[in-house]
């Protein structure tokens, strides 16, 4: 059966579902079990294309009914994915307070660094000098920089992929679904409809592997990795341990999934606003 999607022909959203398919899969996490929220763009549109449940938020607004949908049912792998405008841009603040409360929840962000769905405005991570229809002059901001800030923030679990390996990005997600608390995975994937400049073939030539000998526990090692900029490092770059997260903290006696309303107080609750 053929699914009609929204993305251009050789976008590198569809690498990405892709490794994140296979991810799901080899952790044999069940579509009942799994719950993503998105905001608004390309990216966003990623779990109308999965069995899952999910919720579509305002634009920039993915992660807090993350957070909320995880503590309802802490049962639940929660993932919150949307794209770098979304993330970054128009949810900024709220990816900065989500590191600080650090809920058990995965977000991924496709970082293509320009705004896809609304044709190619620059975005938070767009590279200084680009030109864009709106940036004609070029990019003059100095680009978000989301490793950085995540590990200043001491986010338990930062990583960086490249859409173009999927095998790799696949084995990034497992382990950022495995570990407790909250756990970011930029992903570079290039848009090619309006980003003519960071194409998969920009981001082979300005990433690389880190070594088996890196150690992620390292913060300011990972610091410096994440302010490497001429060619930026891909896998883990920090993870620890000790945070506790705002599910751990905040325990429910019962997942509030599970609490039944009572008929008659509902009823009267809905006569009284009619």
């Amino acid at each position: 059966m053929v699914k009609e999607t929204a993305w251009c022909p050789g976008c590198g959203n569809f690498a990405i579902l892709g490794a994140l398919q296979k991810a799901l899969a080899e952790l044999e996490i069940a579509p009942q079990k799994l719950v993503i929220a998105s905001g608004i763009g390309q990216a966003a549109k990623t779990p109308h294309y999965l069995p899952c449940n999910f919720f579509n938020g305002l634009h920039g607004r993915a992660l807090p009914p993350a957070t909320a949908i995880k503590a309802a049912n802490p049962e639940l792998t929660v993932i919150a994915e949307s794209g770098d405008g979304d993330m970054y841009g128009e949810g900024g603040n709220h990816f900065i307070q989500t590191i600080r409360r650090n809920p058990d929840i995965i977000n991924i962000v496709h970082n293509n660094m320009v705004y896809g769905l609304t044709k190619g405005q620059a975005s938070p991570t767009s590279q200084y000098g680009m030109k864009t229809p709106i940036q004609v002059g070029g990019v003059f901001e100095e680009p978000f920089n989301p490793i950085v800030i995540a590990v200043a923030l001491d986010a338990p679990f930062v990583a960086r992929a490249n859409a173009a390996d999927i095998e790799q990005t696949k084995e990034i997600i497992k382990q950022a679904i495995r570990h407790p608390g909250y756990s970011l995975i930029d992903i570079f994937q290039p848009c090619i409809s309006f980003n003519k400049i960071n194409t998969f073939a920009w981001f082979k030539e300005h990433t690389y592997y880190l070594d088996a000998g890196y150690d992620p526990r390292d913060r300011q090692a990972a610091l410096a990795k994440g302010l490497e900029i001429d060619r930026f490092p891909l896998g883990v770059i920090y993870r620890q341990e000790n945070r506790e997260s705002f599910n751990s903290h905040h325990k429910l006696t019962a997942p509030l999934f599970q609490s039944k309303p009572d008929p008659a107080k509902l009823a009267a609750l809905i006569d009284s606003k009619l």
